[in-house]
């Protein structure tokens, strides 16, 4: 049993340890364990001159983050159609079948192992919806689906949002806003009305990191010819880490890497999937579904981001080693925990067996594809004994 008061002292430490040690600027984290929030830390700035308080309703982008809300979106809708992840998508998206792609399920491709990572030959706008789900019907698999999995930056939206396109007739941000941002009064949007921009804290690129030279990933991302650079670069459109701060960026539906909310949104999300799909006697999920979500479909080495990782239909998970034993513990302690971070440090994610939902988001941005020391102190501390 966890103690409730014992997390949010423990975490509200590990928080303000965070700010003394200078690495945040401004910062969220929400804890909800079995329907209650029992922490909720708010401290800094929005912005990088320090003039604007981070306050309770600040909400900020939290990039890959996204990826969560965008696979659950997914889910639900092909649950609502009677589909199973198991179904063919051409099944509902006859033009995907091209190029040897007529086999794939939904599950080959959000958990990454359809091969489809990156567009090859063409130079995209992620802002043009139509010619990336064009490009990516006319692509071929980059491997043999189900031979292997590489991480899908920026084309795994297209896909999730193509895929409730089909099935539902909304787009995944309208979709989001619908059956659960609405319904849950979630202050998280894929796809910012105007309105609320103010309430944006502004993203703040990494700083450079010389003692980072010889990571793989980043060796990888500075190689014109690697997949890892294709896969984080082949859509365009976005000329910096800044422009996710323009207006029309913001209120783009970008359901990779867009998303813009507070922690406790993300956080209560997430507590209703580790309570089984149920919040406030309503089920938004039924048990099968929820059981995807936590089931490893891929785990070991990763063909873009070039370390071991785990997904199950659209989510990360921790990886385990041939003891079934975690060999990381981004999402705690437990074996079935699953959520996804995102660039520069946020991640959220669910607790099954603990029935918690936790969430940590931030605008300074630091160098690396998995989340840093800041945020596993704050997980780090909802798990010690």
């Amino acid at each position: 049993m966890m103690d409730p008061g014992e997390i949010n002292d423990r975490v509200e430490a590990a928080f303000a340890e965070n700010f003394a040690s200078g690495a945040e600027v401004g910062a969220g984290v929400s804890v909800w364990l079995e329907g209650k929030e029992v922490v909720q830390c708010v401290s800094g700035f929005v912005d990088p001159s320090k003039q604007t308080p981070w306050e309770t309703g600040t909400m900020v982008l939290v990039w890959s983050a996204t990826k969560g809300m965008a696979a659950a979106c997914a889910l639900h809708a092909l649950e609502a159609n009677f589909f199973s992840p198991l179904t063919p998508i051409a099944d509902f998206w006859p033009g995907f079948a091209k190029n040897g792609k007529s086999k794939i399920v939904v599950a080959d491709v959000l958990s990454h192992r359809a091969g489809l990572a990156a567009i090859e030959k063409q130079a995209l706008s992620m802002f043009d919806h139509e010619a990336v789900v064009q490009a990516l019907e006319n692509q071929a698999p980059l491997w043999p689906p189900k031979s292997g999995h590489g991480y899908s930056p920026r084309t795994f939206g297209f896909l999730a949002d193509e895929i409730v396109r089909r099935v539902s007739g909304l787009t995944l941000g309208e979709y989001w806003r619908r059956y659960f941002g609405d319904p849950m009064g979630l202050d998280f949007w894929i796809g910012l009305p105007e309105e609320l921009n103010s309430r944006v804290a502004q993203i703040i690129p990494p700083k450079v990191d010389r003692g980072k030279e010889d990571d793989l990933f980043l060796q990888a991302m500075s190689d014109p010819e690697s997949l890892t650079r294709a896969a984080f670069s082949s859509l365009g459109g976005l000329q910096s880490i800044s422009s996710m701060n323009n207006l029309r960026t913001r209120m783009a539906s970008l359901p990779s890497l867009g998303g813009i909310g507070t922690p406790t949104a993300l956080a209560k999300f997430y507590n209703m999937l580790a309570m089984g799909g149920v919040w406030e006697g309503k089920r938004y999920f039924f048990p099968d579904t929820i059981q995807w979500m936590q089931t490893r479909l891929v785990n070991g080495y990763d063909k873009t981001i070039l370390l071991d990782t785990a997904f199950s239909v659209g989510f990360m998970l921790d990886p385990v080693g041939r003891d079934g034993k975690k060999t990381r513990k981004l999402f705690g302690s437990s074996l079935p925990a699953f959520g996804h971070p995102g660039a520069g440090g946020s991640t959220a994610f669910a607790d099954p067996v603990r029935k918690l939902g936790f969430a940590y988001v931030m605008n300074q941005m630091e160098i690396g594809v998995l989340p840093n020391r800041r945020a596993q102190n704050l997980v780090d501390a909802i798990y010690a004994v």
